[in-house]
């Protein structure tokens, strides 16, 4: 892992499936990145930078992959994690956010007592696409708190995600882009 460039890094460990999940997709698998402690830590300190001067109160993941990130971001910037799930995956009193999906709807839910009505919540996921899970998040926040900003790994920018949550929140930062 010589290569001095972050982002050439990042993609150096990135791993494309074909036909992933289903035939006509190029997944970006982000699972490689978690063998190189070293690249982590590096992506991790550089999400923080990204955020420099922006009040954040939490961070909050957005299930699954959103966790491996969204934990060390929020140990980084030494905040709370506040985990956003499916639906029906949380044992506590939740708030809830449906949205739809390109065939049906989906629900996200966080627990209610884990945000902090008013504080400013930082939203992270592995990678941004169309961008409707994270806006679905970014409503569920709004519902106690304020969106501090919105954080990715990944950037698809061909699918514009990214211009669609700047009218929710100009500040969308990742790492990479494709």
């Amino acid at each position: 892992m010589k290569i001095k460039n972050l982002e050439e890094r990042v993609k150096s460990v990135i791993r494309d499936v074909q036909d992933f999940p289903k035939p006509g997709i190029l997944f970006k698998d982000i699972t490689p990145i978690l063998l190189y402690p070293d690249l982590l830590q590096d992506m991790i300190t550089e999400m923080a930078n990204q955020f420099e001067g922006i009040q954040i109160d939490a961070v909050a993941g957005i299930e699954s992959r959103g966790y491996l990130f969204g934990v060390l971001l929020a140990q980084k910037l030494q905040v709370p994690f506040i985990m956003i799930r499916k639906e029906g995956k949380l044992p506590a009193k939740t708030i809830k956010e449906s949205y739809d999906l390109e065939y049906g709807s989906a629900t996200i839910e966080v627990h209610e007592d884990a945000i902090k009505t008013g504080s400013n919540v930082l939203i992270h996921d592995d990678l941004l696409a169309t961008g409707g899970t994270a806006i679905a998040a970014a409503n569920l926040i709004k519902q106690k708190a304020n969106v501090a900003g919105f954080s990715f790994v990944i950037d698809l920018t061909f699918l514009e995600g990214s211009k669609k949550l700047k009218e929710i929140k100009p500040i969308v930062k990742s790492l990479i882009t494709y």
